[in-house]
């Protein structure tokens, strides 16, 4: 099982690949892995048959029990011969359907690929959470298999309305979820249905269910994304909107039926919300011109169909419900495909235009007669067998009721069978209104052009059209083979079997007059037409949620203008009011007895502590804004001494070179803002701003005072340094915790660091980052500045310096930097490799390594940081990331967990047999991406910022001469 989901998952990533190779018939290609899927499937049926299960479990995350678990029974055997037997005949119709030099081509290959592995992986799962991973990968597939044509704005609002709905029903079947699995003690869905709770909280969980199915399955009143959904390529409808994804919700059902059908609430809401949907969608369906749209509003009529009678819980329903899920999927199916090559061959899918079309492509005619029949309920075809046993169960239910066990009322029995039969009279209508508007000839309207059908074309609906009448012939066979789901029922009033004769009965009676009823509303549809007209409500859940839409975005835009002012000086005095307000009050009522304090440990603690104070006194009362950028640099300094004078020289060095590149930072920012602060007055604003500034301080205080005073047992650092050897393998606990003990912490760390690099980078830069990157052999000197030759084949270090006129280049600066550029980078190499037992590390060391760079462009300008640093910053990012992210998985191919360390000890000969650790592979990718941040600084906020000040320079020396 996990096999064929990688496959899906492997084709999916090579599916743009393989459009620019091959064009469309790439999705020949990409057809192999659902084809591996359908064989693997068939050749399970006689163990099917036996009532076998097959099951496959991993353990994933142990400590939550959460565990990859697949598992095929009846239910997900006849699930995945329908997800991968018509995603087969889908995407070979696809290679025909699209064009190749459609834009959406590579990117519709791959998603379509996708979402069939997710939709397999949903029926599969044994696992609540699992399954509802899966559940939501189909959403966001669809989501963006809708929308394939981003150019439409009707295909951009359907696959947003679809996702938002869709979602809204997952997240509450999520809770339900969390729920159930907490009320039975495992997420197990076999476990669960073997062993099923009970209890409000059970009742109140399954009903939250249901709402993700019926929200999936596009019951009312979330039967609107369904139709809106057309907007996609038919090819999406046809497997999506007809055989697959809106089939989740009925296979939810399915599923959970013989455990919880006897909750409260589950009948009423399947049975009562199913037939309402039946009739609503067929009620809609006549009306509509586009046949599209027809079978959409078909498809919702369906599904509310599927899920009343897979709602009931008896034997005989469960059995009948399968045989229509399995008819559904291949007339459905067959019906889109017929009108994507309608819509295909003619230019149009407006009935009222189409005349002629059967005449011109017999073959698709003759597959959509076959497959309408089917939808209708003729015999000898699938949709009929399934259908005359519905009747046949529902009539059962309705003659039993109030004494079978179903918990149904008499009258509520036979309000369900009256509305099935209406709902099946409006099928037969419509579906009749389908045949006659695609195909028939009609005297109103010229013959429609008719382009030829390519074979390959037509052969999947031909094929899915015989399916239908192959397995009408096969009752037998299939009630052998779907019994065992059926037999998790009770065995009900009577045997239940699929037949296409079951003598004369009251369910054949049924049928013939729905079938006479229908064709006779069929041709008076003009005065039907005209009672619909004048039956049409004034309020549709499609206004409702554009309604509700509408007031979500005025809100929103509300709410963001009242609390988004653009004022960071207002954000943060309301975080710090919320500060004072919360926990400043609990610090004030829960305020020890008794705190001890020690002052120092030594006078010059006292002595930098109060260097610190003076300073941070004066950074706040400081007008020039380099004066108080020095002194917020001295109370940093001041803390890295203290951290020095505590025994912490790992905090102290980083301390000082995040100082130092601050500095550097801040320095560069200046150069674009005045001078001074604002020289204005002080006003009552400063004046409460400086007693927030005071308070905050207190609490801050108080909250570390208090918070250790109130310690009552050991630090969880005192058990560091024996793992820290033992398993760490280094003597320095600081650089075994960050690449170790906590390299979860550190991973998510460096992660933000690219992020921030990123937004920072992309405030600045309007372009590629690749763009700025010019070396000087590669520029003209400027006019201004004399180019001094030298020797041939000498090359010039330090050449950026050349680029700046002599009033911007110092000598002295450019001698230190010759000495010390060679000798800091070596020191960062040996700060890497030695932070594992001394003082140093990857984040160390990255910082004196971009401190170097920091120097070099100091010293020669933006042309000699690209000497120094010719590479783009965001790949040297990119490219630790992945170090450290494969350095944290390399472990798994040994048998190993994810970012597990192991110790290796190299034989260099007379160099000796150094021992390292894995561990240095992730400090290696820390040390790269710290690189990488510096340098997208200096890039964003030195050498851009130094090109627009050269040009407003030279903008300025142009007005003066003019």
């Amino acid at each position: 099982m996990v096999q064929l989901l990688l496959a899906h998952l492997v084709l999916a990533g090579l599916g743009p690949a393989a459009v620019a190779l091959f064009g469309r018939r790439a999705f020949l290609l990409m057809l192999t892995a659902p084809l591996a899927t359908l064989i693997w499937a068939l050749s399970l049926t006689d163990r099917i048959r036996s009532g076998e299960t097959i099951q496959q479990t991993w353990s994933w995350v142990a400590g939550l029990d959460f565990e990859i678990a697949f598992r095929l029974g009846t239910l997900q055997w006849l699930m995945t011969l329908v997800v991968s037997g018509v995603g087969v005949l889908v995407l070979g119709y696809c290679a025909y359907y699209f064009a190749d030099d459609d834009p959406a081509l590579p990117m519709f290959t791959g998603v379509f690929t996708g979402f069939a592995g997710a939709m397999l992986g949903l029926v599969l799962a044994d696992d609540l959470l699992l399954l509802y991973v899966f559940w939501e990968l189909t959403t966001v597939f669809s989501y963006l298999l809708i929308g394939a044509d981003p150019e439409k704005r009707a295909s951009r609002l359907a696959a947003m309305q679809a996702l938002i709905v869709t979602t809204f029903g997952g997240l509450a079947m999520l809770v339900g979820m969390l729920m159930l699995g907490h009320e039975a003690g495992t997420h197990r869905i076999s476990a669960i249905l073997a062993d099923p709770p009970s209890g409000d909280w059970t009742t109140a969980a399954v009903l939250l269910l249901l709402v993700g199915a019926i929200s999936k399955s596009a019951l009312v009143p979330f039967h609107f994304w369904l139709p809106g959904a057309m907007a996609a390529p038919t090819p999406v409808s046809a497997y999506l909107h007809a055989a697959s994804m809106v089939k989740a919700g009925v296979y939810l059902v399915a599923l959970l039926a013989p455990a919880f059908a006897d909750v409260p609430g589950w009948r009423a809401t399947l049975l009562g919300l199913g037939v309402i949907t039946m009739l609503l969608g067929g009620w809609r369906a006549i009306r509509q011109y586009d046949i599209k749209l027809l079978l959409a509003f078909g498809t919702v009529s369906q599904l509310g169909f599927l899920l009343v009678i897979l709602g009931i819980g008896t034997r005989a329903a469960t059995l009948a419900g399968l045989a229509v899920l399995l008819a559904h999927a291949l007339f459905k199916a067959c019906l889109f495909l017929v009108v994507g090559i309608v819509d295909h061959q003619t230019g149009t899918r407006d009935l009222r235009e189409l005349s002629g079309v059967g005449a011109r492509m017999p073959w698709v005619a003759g597959a959509a007669a076959i497959a309408g029949a089917s939808m209708a309920g003729l015999p000898p075809l699938l949709g009929f067998v399934g259908k005359e046993s519905v009747l046949a169960a529902l009539l059962d239910v309705a003659h039993t009721a109030d004494g079978d066990g179903t918990g149904l009322a008499s009258y509520a029995g036979w309000a369900v069978v009256a509305g099935v039969a209406v709902g099946s009279v409006l099928t037969v209508a419509y579906t009749l209104r389908f045949l006659w508007g695609a195909f028939a000839t009609k005297t109103t309207c010229e013959p429609t052009a008719v382009t030829p059908v390519p074979a390959g074309f037509a052969a999947s609906p031909v094929v899915l059209a015989a399916a239908s009448l192959g397995l009408g012939c096969a009752g037998g066979w299939l009630t052998g083979v779907l019994g065992p789901q059926a037999d998790t029922f009770p065995a009900g009033h009577h045997h239940t079997e699929l037949a296409l004769w079951h003598g004369w009965s009251m369910p054949l009676l049924v049928s013939a007059g729905v079938l006479v009823a229908g064709a006779l509303l069929f041709s008076r549809r003009a005065t039907f037409a005209q009672l619909q007209a004048a039956l049409s409500p004034s309020r549709s859940a499609e206004g409702g949620y554009r309604a509700v839409m509408r007031f979500v975005d005025r809100s929103a835009v509300e709410v963001t203008g009242l609390t988004q002012r653009g004022s960071v000086a207002t954000y943060l005095a309301v975080i710090l009011l919320v500060v004072l307000a919360v926990p400043g009050t609990a610090l004030l009522l829960e305020l020890p007895d008794r705190i001890t304090v020690d002052l120092w440990d030594s006078p010059a603690q006292a002595v930098v502590g109060a260097l610190v104070c003076v300073a941070a006194f004066f950074t706040a009362r400081s007008r020039r804004r380099l004066r108080a950028v020095i002194l917020v640099g001295v109370t940093g300094y001041g803390t890295a001494v203290l951290f020095l004078l505590h025994g912490a020289p790992d905090l102290a060095l980083t301390q000082i070179l995040v100082e130092t590149t601050s500095l550097v930072v801040f320095v560069l920012v200046l150069r674009r803002l005045p001078e001074y602060f604002t020289d204005r007055p002080l006003s009552r604003r400063r004046y409460l701003r400086m007693a927030l500034g005071l308070a905050v301080g207190l609490a801050v205080a108080g909250f570390m005072l208090v918070a250790t005073a109130d310690r009552s047992v050991d630090p969880l650092s005192v058990l560091f340094p024996g793992p820290a050897v033992e398993y760490g393998g280094g003597s320095n606990i600081v650089s075994v915790t960050l690449v170790d003990i906590r390299a979860w912490d550190t991973m998510g760390e460096i992660s933000v660091l690219v992020a921030a690099g990123t937004g920072v980078a992309s405030l600045i830069f309007l372009d590629t980052r690749l763009a700025g990157i010019r070396r000087v052999r590669d520029i003209p000197y400027p006019a201004t500045v004399q180019k001094l030759p030298t020797s041939p084949g000498r090359r010039v270090w330090l050449p950026g310096s050349r680029t700046l006129t002599p009033d911007r280049r110092s000598i002295i600066f450019e001698v230190v930097t010759r000495f010390i550029f060679h000798t800091v980078m070596l020191l960062s190499v040996y700060l890497l490799l030695a932070g594992h037992n001394h003082v140093g590390g990857g984040f160390a060391a990255g910082m004196v390594a971009g401190l170097a760079l920091m120097v070099r462009y100091l010293v020669g300008g933006r042309y000699e940081l690209d000497e120094a640093a010719p590479v783009d910053a965001g790949v040297l990012m990119g490219f630790g990331l992945f170090v450290a992210t494969g350095s944290a998985l390399a472990p798994l191919a040994f048998g190993g967990i994810v970012l597990q360390s192991a110790e290796l000890t190299l034989h260099l000969g007379p160099l000796g047999e150094p021992h390292l650790m894995t561990s240095l592979l992730f400090d290696i990718g820390v040390y790269l991406v710290v690189i990488g941040l510096l340098l997208d600084l200096l890039r964003t906020l030195g050498a851009r910022l130094d090109r627009q000040i050269l040009r407003e320079e030279r903008a300025g020396e142009q007005a003066v001469r003019l």
